[in-house]
């Protein structure tokens, strides 16, 4: 009887610890056919110089930039922040067109305002500006009351600073976390240049044209003008001829039956 029992006893050890066996394998094997997945790789370093030398021209612009130190704050913004930035870019020609105001009057703060005044500290694909034109005025990277306010026109993109209005012509670079747009205007922030915006000169009015000499509208007034005074000039010629007709035809007469 006993070694019955002994033998059940073991038979049911040997099954348990088979069991076990059998658990940690399965285990294990769990944690090999699922390893931990592998961190998303950090998104490429954004070069913004690179970016502006060679698209372009936008040599003026990056000039300010560089000078007042923009970039290193563009730059930080871009790739160590999860926000990322947006930059309206001006033409070459946007500064070389601006007559009035001139920005040889600014002062470096004032500049370097400027310069921030172009970049919102959040990155904004195109399709983005349709929602953000609801949310007007939009605060810029240069804070404060430097604002722009959009509108989105069925995809035309037209920015106004109170002293500028313009348009994005094109995307010079949209990968998030950096979109940059090119504008054919400077964006002059109402902030400096205050609110007596120069008024748009109104156009030239178009100069009068003389109608032709043979026109038939001049042709008309000038038979009917001339007409009073040339037809007594006709009849006192008739006049004139009939008159030297009847004297001749008279002193022939007379020749006639006298001589």
């Amino acid at each position: 009887m006993k070694s019955r029992i002994v033998m059940e006893l073991t038979t049911m050890n040997l099954m348990a610890c088979g069991a076990l066996v059998l658990l940690f394998f399965a285990s294990a094997n769990a944690q090999i056919s699922s390893p931990t997945p592998a961190p998303a790789p950090a998104p490429d370093y954004v070069n913004l110089t690179d970016l502006l030398s060679v698209a372009g021209p936008f040599r003026t612009f990056l000039n300010y930039l560089q000078s007042t130190k923009v970039i290193e704050t563009f730059q930080n913004q871009a790739n160590n922040t999860d926000e990322g930035i947006t930059i309206f870019v001006p033409k070459d020609e946007a500064f070389s067109s601006l007559k009035k105001p001139s920005l040889s009057n600014l002062t470096q703060d004032q500049i370097k305002s400027l310069c921030l005044f172009h970049a919102l500290p959040h990155y904004y694909a195109l399709a983005d500006f349709r929602n953000l034109s609801q949310q007007n005025p939009i605060q810029t990277f240069a804070g404060g009351s430097y604002v722009l306010n959009f509108t989105d026109n069925s995809g035309t993109v037209r920015l106004d600073s109170g002293w500028t209005k313009t348009k994005v012509i094109s995307a010079v670079h949209a990968t998030d976390p950096v979109a940059i747009y090119e504008t054919d205007k400077v964006l002059l922030p109402e902030v400096i240049f205050g609110t007596d915006i120069p008024p748009t000169p109104a156009p030239s009015p178009a100069p009068e044209i003389a109608p032709a000499a043979d026109s038939p509208d001049d042709r008309g007034k000038s038979s009917d003008s001339s007409s009073p005074t040339s037809a007594p000039s006709s009849s006192h010629r008739i006049l004139f001829k009939l008159s030297h007709l009847i004297m001749s035809l008279i002193i022939g007469s007379y020749y006639t039956l006298f001589w």
